[in-house]
């Protein structure tokens, strides 16, 4: 997500329609009724979404991972517990069982380094971090079920403190003031030749407003400007690349000031495109993407850990249901890893979700059953309530079935934006989590 402003003038997050009545089940291939059979075989049942309860049932899910490093977790929406519950029960499932520990989430590389501060050390306030950090359209992210994960998150750290797992934000949406400090500060250290031109790049681009307010201006100034501030970010970007570790400062220090100093570049390059022209905003999209796969790889290399990656389906997915997203993040995480990437998507048959309106308040809405002729309608008509299937093992008819783009829910963090996405949904991901009902998330931001 991008600031609330593009996000609502650019339509950033599409929402689908489901399909509408009388349209055909199927049109070739495997009958639905033959579909419905084959996937009350091979799906397997999922107990419950709660993240306290037991984990037996996601063994299933295990062994679809097997040995992937980062596994990308999508959601339907991007305002229902059900989402955010399941994701928090499945990474105690891949820390406890399978090694995992990092969880990445779609929020500024900055705001990622404050929480993950928080989850090892307890440094700070959560809810004071939620509130300064999940703004604009990140706003949405200030629930009651993710931070209910991320005190998961500090709880298991406090209990293993030379085993932690940690939390990294991958999108470049805001570049909070602290993150210029950290770059200043180690270059005055460690390369202090550096210092008075890197003040220089740096001069009067860090925030000294609240995130939201920030975001919102920055993409007010005129394009000129913001590219200049790009030219600026890159050149300070390099300075710092070109240059080696030194006594007294360790290599890991240097690496990761960095990045720091790359995530700086990566908003200003983002918001340097031209929003008012429909091809920029297609490259703009496809930059951010690429971004957040990179951050995402760069942790995985520079830290070794397994990662669980949470996104929208939009993100995680391997094709772009959208020509606004012409690559997805997990379609350049594919090219970066290869089969160490695996991507799970989630649908539903009805449900609520927080969104946020056309005046950019966030309020709960509700869709009704899926429609004849949807994905979802055939999903939810397997006797499991809620299951898991494995999308590349499923029996031929379901992967015919499957491999045949239809309506689908996929909605974003904006409502209403009745544009109707058709996927494939096995193209799209590797393995599904399917849930009959979704409820909204509990909204704790604007308090």
């Amino acid at each position: 997500m991008l600031s609330s402003a593009l996000l609502l003038s650019l339509s950033a997050v599409a929402v689908a329609t489901p399909a509408t009545a009388g349209t055909p089940e199927h049109s070739s291939g495997p009958t639905a009724a033959s579909v419905v059979d084959a996937i009350e075989r091979s799906a397997h049942t999922l107990r419950s979404t709660d993240p306290e309860g037991g984990l037996r049932d996601l063994s299933a899910l295990g062994r679809m991972v097997k040995d992937a490093e980062v596994v990308g977790l999508g959601e339907a929406t991007h305002g229902s517990r059900d989402f955010f519950r399941m994701k928090h029960r499945v990474l105690r499932y891949l820390v406890e069982r399978k090694g995992f520990r990092t969880f990445s989430l779609e929020l500024p590389w900055s705001s990622g380094v404050r929480v993950d501060e928080y989850v090892l050390y307890g440094k700070g306030d959560l809810d004071r971090i939620a509130r300064e950090e999940f703004q604009g359209s990140y706003r949405i992210w200030n629930n009651a079920d993710y931070l209910d994960l991320i005190e998961w998150m500090r709880a298991h750290n406090r209990h293993h403190p030379t085993d932690p797992v940690r939390f990294a934000g991958n999108d470049m949406g805001y570049a909070g003031p602290e993150l210029y400090r950290r770059v200043t500060d180690h270059v005055a250290r460690a390369h202090p030749h550096l210092k008075a031109r890197v003040a220089a790049l740096y001069d009067g681009l860090a925030p000294a407003t609240d995130a939201a307010t920030y975001m919102e201006q920055y993409l007010e100034l005129p394009l000129p400007e913001r590219k200049k501030r790009a030219e600026r970010t890159l050149e300070a970007y390099e300075l710092l690349r070109g240059q080696r570790a030194v006594p007294g400062s360790s290599r890991r220090e240097h690496v990761r000031t960095v990045q720091h100093a790359r995530a700086i570049h990566q908003m200003a390059k983002g918001y340097s495109y031209d929003i008012t022209d429909e091809a920029q905003v297609t490259e703009m999209m496809k930059y951010r993407d690429r971004v957040m796969a990179e951050n995402v790889a760069w942790w995985h290399r520079h830290t070794g850990d397994r990662i669980l990656l949470s996104a929208h389906n939009t993100h995680v997915s391997y094709e772009a249901f959208d020509p606004r997203y012409p690559k997805t993040q997990g379609a350049f995480l594919r090219d970066a890893l290869g089969g160490d990437y695996v991507s799970i998507g989630f649908s539903f048959h009805s449900g609520a979700f927080k969104a946020f309106g056309t005046d950019d308040v966030i309020r709960t809405y509700r869709v009704d059953a899926a429609k004849p002729g949807s994905n979802e309608h055939t999903l939810d008509r397997a006797r499991p309530r809620d299951y898991v299937l494995d999308m590349r093992t499923a029996p031929r008819s379901v992967r015919t079935w499957l491999a045949e783009p239809r309506p689908t829910w996929n909605i974003g963090a904006g409502w209403p934006d009745p544009v109707e996405y058709r996927i494939a949904l096995g193209e799209a991901h590797d393995i599904l989590i399917h849930l009959n009902e979704v409820e909204a998330t509990t909204y704790l931001g604007d308090r």
